[in-house]
């Protein structure tokens, strides 16, 4: 599927796993770690009935980086992720606040 060759980053944008692992280019096996570990959060109860929210590319990308970068471990690398994003989150109110 050429859509998936780019960045999908909307969370309207569902992916299944096969699709998911198509994009990060990980074996399923990578992915149902990542669910375990709270990286990704799929909308279904079966892995054949899974769907993945386009953020779960970023959220995938940026714990391949810190693992591959820092040496940091999956569950570590799913906490600096979750710091990441509230941080994000902290500046943007910040911003509206200030504007």
């Amino acid at each position: 599927m050429s859509l998936l060759s780019g960045e999908l980053l909307e969370e309207d944008i569902e992916l299944t796993l096969a699709e998911l692992c198509r994009v990060c280019q990980l074996p399923a096996e990578r992915v149902f770690e990542l669910v375990d570990e709270g990286v990704v959060d799929p909308l279904g109860r079966e892995p054949n009935q899974w769907r993945f929210q386009g953020i779960s590319i970023r959220r995938v990308r940026c714990v391949q980086r810190l693992e591959q970068d820092l040496g940091v471990n999956i569950a570590g690398a799913a906490l600096a992720l979750d710091l990441l994003e509230e941080l994000d989150q902290l500046r943007a109110r910040l911003r509206r606040l200030e504007g």
